[in-house]
């Protein structure tokens, strides 16, 4: 079994063996990766089973302003603090959503065919997909700032309303073109979940961000295509919602927010569990045997008829030591020692 179909058993609730998993990097954490090892060809080393690239507004660096990229939104990400691989947003674009005249750009459809084809051409045996990251509420955060878009949810529901429309018809557009190629999925990258519970509530959720996921979610579906969705935080008030809505992959499965044993019994036979590997927690400050131990009980706990693709539960930060990252690749490689 090649690790394309490992994952297509572990996202139709099979027992896959060995277990998918996926290591993702920051620039940052790459970087001290091989100059600690001293092999450039480490990633590939270490492996992974999913294969994806992401359209999120292809942030270009801006002539004369370090750290400073413009995105296809024309929001500019400043990437001189401590996040070197996002940034935070410098020039909101719509400061009244009542009253805006913001025009959404031509979307450089080119670059993107030229992505899924690079996308496809590289892919090997590993399950491949096309992702569109800040899709919905990133996306509007992004363009007006957090605190007038939950504010506006109160005060301007019918102008938000028809900014989310928008929004969601230019990806639309974007996932008609992704849905013409021969990809495995779709993921979808947006940010709901805090610490605890989610950041506009699930009543505001549903009236805003689920009718127009849903949209996006359908085009993948009547294609044959799974669906994938990525949001930080804890999102357990939705899980009936995503699965309404067809979902078959959540991302990312954080166990110092969820309880995961519990979780797993509720919605582990709708839901595949992509992540588990704390990096708020476990990666960054155990000690390698100690990593190795926990991974062990997160993959017991999960692993029942399948459903689980295990991987840290982000982009490796910089503050994970590499004999970490080395410790977890260790497990993930060599599953017959360990479960």
């Amino acid at each position: 079994m090649n690790r394309r179909e490992t994952v297509l058993e572990a996202l139709n609730h099979r027992a896959a063996k060995p277990i998918p998993y996926h290591i993702e990097y920051t620039a940052q954490s790459l970087k001290r990766l091989i100059d600690t090892t001293g092999d450039p060809g480490i990633e590939a080393k270490l492996g992974t089973y999913l294969h994806y690239a992401q359209y999120w507004g292809w942030p270009a660096e801006m002539p004369g302003k370090p750290e400073h990229f413009r995105d296809e939104f024309g929001v500019v990400w400043n990437r001189s603090g401590a996040d070197k691989d996002i940034g935070v947003v410098e020039n909101p674009q719509i400061a009244d959503v009542e009253n805006n005249t913001y025009q959404f750009p031509v979307p450089d459809t080119a670059r993107l065919r030229r992505d899924i084809e690079t996308l496809l051409a590289t892919k090997q045996d590993r399950f491949t997909f096309m992702g569109f990251g800040f899709c919905m509420f990133e996306r509007i955060w992004s363009l007006m700032g957090m605190e007038n878009v939950l504010a506006s949810m109160i005060v301007s529901p019918e102008a938000l309303d028809e900014l989310f429309d928008r929004i969601c018809d230019f990806f639309i557009a974007l996932l008609d073109i992704a849905l013409e190629y021969d990809v495995d999925g779709i993921y979808f990258g947006d940010d709901w979940g805090q610490q605890q519970g989610l950041i506009m509530g699930p009543d505001h959720w549903r009236h805003f961000i689920k009718p127009r996921m849903a949209r996006l979610y359908q085009r993948v579906k009547q294609k044959g295509k799974y669906v994938i969705q990525h949001s930080c935080g804890d999102c357990h008030e939705i899980f009936p919602d995503l699965i309404e809505i067809g979902l078959d992959c959540y991302q990312t499965f954080q166990p110092e927010i969820y309880d995961i044993v519990d979780i797993k019994k509720r919605y582990g036979n709708k839901i595949t569990f992509w992540g588990g590997v704390s990096t708020q927690q476990a990666l960054p400050r155990m000690k390698p045997k100690e990593l190795q131990s926990e991974i062990v009980r997160i993959v017991k706990a999960l692993r029942e008829s399948g459903g689980l693709i295990i991987a840290p539960t982000h982009a490796l930060p910089f503050d994970v030591p590499v004999e970490n990252i080395l410790a977890m690749a260790e497990v993930f490689q060599n599953q017959e020692r360990f479960f």
